[in-house]
């Protein structure tokens, strides 16, 4: 009598939230109106509040994108506002004097703050701006994207960067798409600045100060992703037998995701095959140390076979997939995306078929030269101004607020 489809409650619970979110916005309206009048005329408005900048983060695993910038903020002695979603983000337990990190709740309750958010420049990882439901706030000045991996910009779902009004690239070949997809559908120009990857230009320079590992023994990392199209769910306990049968040392550091949405997949494996000499799962938080341990990387879409083979400037192994790009912006365009054009130019491709010569296919990828210059080519398509993407991060954003507040001086005067 009562039952209310899962679809039909989670609108009204939307709707819920909108409203205490509205009435909420209302009340503090409320509290600055009384202000004014309690001070006896004296100007007291919520502008008075407004930040000048503020970096929106929806998950924890984002820090290692936003450190380098707060750090640079930090570095020039101007304030800036962290906002994440992610009760246990690192953030949170920084010691900074001009950056102030704050928990503004989890899903529908982060977007309800940030739909009523008054600032003059936002900067955030998180697509989807003005789709579903995070909302331009009328009081945001400029909305500004910076993407968390540096490879393609159309890998996120339909409509993922189209209402953001800049975007900050990791790379040469990202503005051509972003071009592409506003002559398609007749949006605005954007601002597109090509700055590099924060994330990426602190890796390097990690790897530098702690240098490469060198073991006798050749170590294989597995790091898939999840879900039916990944590795494990693909080949299950038959790769790991196969990279045993190698003599090699074997890492696997399963997608953190696995654990929760494919729990009895990995459970079964790692009963199989449990911990042993030749033999280690990894679950460690930060991933730098399996990735300069591993002497080559098996994986197959994830993104950290990027940070992997560039960074690091090893070899890379990918498993053959299909992938449905339907779902994403790049559907809309006809070019072949980087990611797949790139991969067979700096790693082997393997499959069912393939799998029984795993042990040959590692052997030539540590040796076969071609691999070292394609990462070289790839690395200048993608990676631009290494070491310098926080300082022109912020270079920009620095500069577009002057800008922005010189407009607004003009057109009260």
């Amino acid at each position: 009598m009562f039952y209310i489809d899962p679809g039909t409650g989670s609108m009204l619970f939307t709707v819920l939230i909108g409203v205490l979110g509205a009435g909420a916005y209302a009340l503090r309206d409320s509290i600055v109106k009384a202000k004014f009048l309690l001070s006896g005329g004296r100007t007291v408005t919520m502008d008075d509040e407004v930040p000048d900048f503020v970096i929106f983060s929806d998950d924890k695993r984002y820090w290692n994108v936003f450190k380098p910038i707060c750090d640079e903020f930090e570095k020039r002695e101007v304030p800036i506002t962290y906002m994440t979603a992610s009760e246990n983000d690192p953030a949170l337990n920084e010691k900074y004097n001009f950056v102030s990190c704050e928990f503004i709740g989890e899903g529908n309750k982060a977007f309800v703050r940030l739909n009523n958010l008054k600032a003059d420049i936002l900067l955030s990882t998180t697509p989807s701006l003005d789709v579903f439901y995070w909302k331009r706030s009328k009081n945001v000045k400029w909305y500004v994207h910076i993407p968390h991996a540096i490879s393609d910009i159309t890998l996120y779902r339909v409509f993922g960067i189209d209402y953001y009004d800049a975007i900050l690239t990791p790379g040469e070949y990202h503005e051509g798409q972003i071009r592409e997809l506003e002559n398609i559908r007749n949006l605005p120009k954007k601002e597109v600045v090509k700055v590099g990857m924060t994330y990426m230009d602190v890796l390097k320079k990690r790897l530098e100060t702690v240098g490469p590992i060198h073991d006798d023994i050749t170590t294989v990392l597995l790091a898939p992703s999840w879900g039916p199209s990944a590795i494990l769910s693909k080949f299950g306990k038959d790769i790991i037998k196969t990279l045993l049968d190698t003599g090699y040392h074997i890492i696997v550091r399963p997608h953190p995701q696995s654990f929760t949405s494919e729990k009895d997949l990995i459970e079964g494996i790692m009963s199989a095959y449990p911990d042993s000499e030749q033999l280690e799962w990894n679950t460690d938080n930060d991933n730098f140390d399996v990735l300069n341990r591993a002497d080559i990387m098996i994986s197959d879409f994830s993104g950290v076979v990027f940070d992997y083979s560039l960074v690091f400037d090893k070899p890379i192994i990918y498993m053959e997939t299909d992938f449905d790009k339907s779902i994403y912006d790049a559907d809309w365009i006809d070019e072949e995306l980087w990611t797949f054009r790139t991969l067979p130019k700096i790693g082997r491709e393997i499959n069912t078929e393939s799998l029984p010569q795993l042990k040959e296919i590692i052997d030539d990828c540590l040796t076969n030269p071609k691999y070292q210059r394609a990462r070289d080519e790839a690395r200048a398509e993608t990676w631009a101004f290494d070491g310098e993407s926080a300082v022109r991060t912020v270079d920009y954003l620095l500069e577009k607020h002057k800008l922005l507040t010189e407009k607004k001086s003009l057109q009260e005067s």
